[in-house]
């Protein structure tokens, strides 16, 4: 399944050693298993190519920090994967505007980072 995915992108150059060993390892680390990793990869294969240090911890820090569970980052990386492509400011004002209007959780922030800022700005 997840072969079937990269093969998707042929752009998408990856290497079993820096990036495919460790974004897994990474995933298993949040607790997700074999059909959860191979979801969140078929859904968007470019998580791959995210740096795992400059990328996809520090955002999951974030989340961590704002009390989203292990497991709550594991779900939003199956169900919204792109969510983790966003730029960190805009995951991290966004998070902020919700929590602070007690409105954060893992549906809230799937369906804001989704919007515009314009639509977000909106609501």
């Amino acid at each position: 399944q997840i072969a079937k995915a990269i093969a998707k992108f042929p752009n998408l150059t990856l290497s079993l050693e820096a990036n495919l060993k460790p974004h897994l390892q990474w995933m298993s680390g949040l607790g997700m298993d074999c059909s959860q990793i191979a979801k969140a990869i078929a859904r968007h294969p470019q998580v791959l190519a995210y740096s795992l240090e400059a990328n996809l911890k520090p955002k999951a820090q974030l989340l961590c920090e704002r009390g989203f569970t292990n497991a709550e980052i594991a779900s939003t990386l199956i169900k919204l994967p792109k969510l983790f492509g966003h730029s960190s400011k805009r995951l991290a004002h966004r998070t902020s505007l919700l929590q602070a209007q007690g409105l954060l959780t893992e549906t809230s922030l799937r369906s804001a980072m989704l919007l515009t800022d314009a639509k977000f700005a909106a609501r």
